[in-house]
């Protein structure tokens, strides 16, 4: 059973920072694509960020240069750190993870498993 943990969330001011985690069970991140998605109130879940097997790094354009997807291959967890925080970018932020090495998109459906997400907000 593949468990996904978010942390890292909170309330922020804009103009500020946050570095968000996701710690994994029962499955390496070196082995498969990962990325990070978010849902506003009342919206659709967009992916943002996905970082493939051998370290390829994709970004929402509109996310290019403030937000950084990673990972720590020893402790195997995977970080998204977010700088220059908007109000728009107040979101639930979740984890993700998909079955292949290369990741397909940035689309939230082509992820398999999910964490439960950790609250954003920057006011």
């Amino acid at each position: 059973h593949v468990q996904l943990v978010e942390s890292g969330g909170g309330s922020v001011h804009a103009g500020g920072s946050l570095r968000l985690s996701c710690a994994a069970s029962t499955l390496y991140y070196t082995t498969y694509c990962v990325g990070w998605s978010r849902q506003a109130p009342g919206g659709q879940r967009e992916g943002i960020a996905t970082l493939t097997s051998d370290g390829t790094k994709r970004y929402k354009d509109s996310e290019q240069g403030r937000f950084t997807i990673s990972r720590d291959n020893t402790q195997n967890i995977l970080h998204l750190e977010m700088n220059t925080l908007k109000p728009e970018d107040t979101a639930m932020y979740y984890c993700a993870v998909d079955t292949w090495p290369n990741c397909r998109g940035l689309y939230p459906k082509v992820f398999l498993y999910w964490g439960q997400g950790t609250q954003v907000t920057v006011s």
